[in-house]
């Protein structure tokens, strides 16, 4: 019932910019965090970037200065705005929330998204 979409991947040069969303759906009571993650083959799945509800934010080290998260909570929907983009920032990223379905017990349930491939280019 709940879904998390995500949008805006694709392929692009070094210093580039790309703005990802994902956009979770359904019968939904409440969304605490939601945020980034991403992920190359053959390593763990890291976090990018991430936001909590009352906008705290925390981002890896990586990506300082470069991403900016942010999210528009009417629309259940958070961002990633990647700018000067780096052959390395190139995975699959994954949106992750921690939300409250209609159907669950008080408490918040992980959910990801289907994931979006980032391609930078030299």
């Amino acid at each position: 019932q709940v879904q998390l979409v995500e949008s805006g991947g694709g392929l692009v040069q070094a210093g580039g910019s790309l703005r990802l969303s994902c956009a979770a759906s359904g019968s939904i009571v409440g969304i605490n965090a939601m945020g980034w993650y991403r992920q190359v083959p053959g390593k763990q799945r890291e976090l990018v970037a991430d936001i909590s509800s009352g906008g705290n934010i925390r981002y890896a080290d990586s990506v300082k200065g470069r991403f900016t998260i942010s999210r528009d909570n009417a629309k259940n929907t958070v961002y990633l705005q990647m700018n000067s983009l780096k052959p390395e920032d190139t995975a699959v990223y994954y949106c992750n929330a921690e939300i409250r379905p209609n159907w669950g017990r008080r408490e918040w349930y992980d959910y990801w998204g289907q994931g979006t491939q980032v391609t930078v280019s030299s």
